[in-house]
């Protein structure tokens, strides 16, 4: 089983963007990676190994767009189990999801995957658009927004639980296929191979940290860079931002002495009623 997981390296949500002259100001922000992607690595090294820490069958890659320092992000990765990585030159002024979708098409179809798993969104841009986007153009089944998933011990498909509006849908696709995962995709019992562990496998309730042992490992494992115009990809985005404003400041409220003076102001004032 050889799973290929795409991550992206975000701003850290925790700290406070600033905006200027319509740009987003980046230069003294930290930088991650995406959660929804670090789950999407942990999934994929649960489906290849046996139990929590186990002997593994299977390779995980995992592979990013961004500019050099990407490789921080992309070692954080190897350094929590991932077998190699690649890093494809681009800066996110160029990208868009249609540009990111098509360059992981080429990877894919280079790489030969049996499964994507990534991410459900990112969680700056929160487009949700990328993992649909690369199904299309592969041609393949997606699965989006799953909570569980379980791999067939014949490796050829895998019974996924997502989560809809109305609860949660179980559904069987076959592989080769595109999956997004969502946060409780890292539930115990959330991950299953049925040809490595059996039903009292159980994880911890949380994605695994990088271990000293495994972030000296990380260090020798090898991470590829490489050209965008080695895989083929051009074309023009068909998405741009033109720019970035804050939200404009909320008017304070106002206070009513009663229910019947709030309904006025609602249908003569607001017009809501």
């Amino acid at each position: 089983m050889k799973i290929l997981v795409p991550c992206k390296r975000v701003p850290n949500p925790e700290l406070k963007l600033k905006i200027a002259g319509g740009a987003v100001e980046l230069a003294d922000t930290t930088w991650q990676l995406n959660p929804f992607d670090e789950y999407a690595v942990e999934t994929a090294l649960r489906l290849t190994e046996n139990y929590k820490g186990g002997e593994r069958s299977g390779e995980v890659v995992v592979a990013s767009i961004g500019p050099k320092d990407t490789a921080t992000q992309l070692r954080q990765a190897l350094a929590m189990g991932a077998d190699r990585a690649i890093l494809v030159a681009g800066d996110d002024a160029t990208l868009d999801a249609d540009r990111v979708a098509r360059t992981l098409r080429a990877l894919v179809e280079s790489e030969k995957p049996d499964l994507v798993v990534m991410g459900k969104q990112a969680v700056d841009g929160d487009d949700n658009q990328v993992g649909q986007l690369l199904a299309g153009y592969l041609g393949w089944p997606q699965a989006t927004f799953l909570s569980a998933i379980t791999l067939a011990a014949d490796g050829k498909s895998a019974t996924v639980c997502r989560e809809v509006d109305t609860g949660v849908e179980e559904r069987r696709v076959r592989l080769p296929a595109v999956a997004t995962v969502d946060l409780r995709i890292i539930n115990k019992k959330a991950v299953r191979n049925a040809a490595l562990s059996g039903p009292d496998a159980e994880w911890e309730d949380t994605q695994r940290l990088a271990s000293l042992k495994g972030i000296m490992a990380a260090k020798k494992k090898e991470l590829k860079e490489i050209a965008p115009e080695s895989l083929g990809v051009s074309g023009d985005l068909l998405v741009k931002t033109l720019r970035h404003d804050n939200p404009p400041a909320r008017k304070a409220g106002v206070k009513v002495a009663s229910v019947e003076e709030l309904v006025g102001k609602l249908h003569t004032e607001a017009k809501v009623m």
